[in-house]
């Protein structure tokens, strides 16, 4: 979700009104999804890092986390949008921590839309963090290392309990992956748009699928 700093700023407004505005954008991209039947959405809402940027904007954006499942949650659940997280969320804070469990609790059993947010995310710590359960399995025996192969490995990624996402959508003209689900991206298909995420709206979402919906994927194959 790229831009909101450079979409502020265009504007002579604080970068924390771009991250404001942002927040109100992942409802008209939930709303899309759902008009869409999209199954599964996986918004990147603070990469590990993010912490290296100022320590106001940092609690910024950790406010407006709180701010956004305390306000959305009971609107989540009544549209039937499943909150699930990713990411060292045992680093955030323990506010954070608490606001996002009680959203995951309270929408567990929706089944329309599963939202998910990668939080203190990173795709090289994502596959580092899974190498080291893979090695503790492997030394207490749950595993004989013969037996690895990628589809064993997904097992142990902080995803394992979802499809690989087939589209990979960025705003502001990005086109890197910028550390977010390496290993299950191998084979999506990418869509960048040349707008700011807080002008994303639900047509844009329309757009993108349409997009993806004419092309052909062939998996390495003819």
């Amino acid at each position: 979700m790229d831009g909101n700093g450079r979409w502020a700023k265009e504007r002579g407004w604080p970068r924390s009104r771009g991250h404001f505005e942002g927040a109100k954008a992942v409802r008209e991209c939930m709303q899309g999804c759902l008009d869409l039947g999209v199954e599964f959405l996986t918004l990147y809402a603070f990469s590990k890092d993010n912490w290296q940027r100022p320590k106001e904007e940092v609690e910024t954006l950790m406010g407006l986390l709180k701010r956004f499942l305390k306000e959305y949650t009971r609107e989540m659940k009544q549209h039937g949008v499943r909150v699930q997280a990713i990411g060292r969320l045992w680093e955030l804070p323990k506010d954070c921590q608490e606001q996002l469990q009680g959203a995951i609790r309270t929408t567990a059993h929706n089944t329309r839309l599963t939202t998910i947010l990668a939080i203190n995310y990173s795709g090289r710590g994502e596959i580092i963090d899974a190498i080291k359960q893979v090695l503790a399995d492997v030394e207490d025996g749950r595993l004989q290392k013969e037996q690895l192969d990628p589809e064993i490995f997904q097992r142990y990624l902080y995803t394992s309990r979802w499809p690989d996402p087939d589209l990979l959508i960025r705003t502001s003209g990005e086109m890197r992956v910028s550390d977010f689900l390496l290993w299950q991206v191998s084979y999506t298909e990418f869509f960048s748009l040349q707008k700011y995420w807080p002008d994303f709206t639900r047509e844009d979402m329309r757009l993108a699928v349409e997009a993806y919906m004419k092309r052909q994927r062939r998996y390495g194959g003819v």
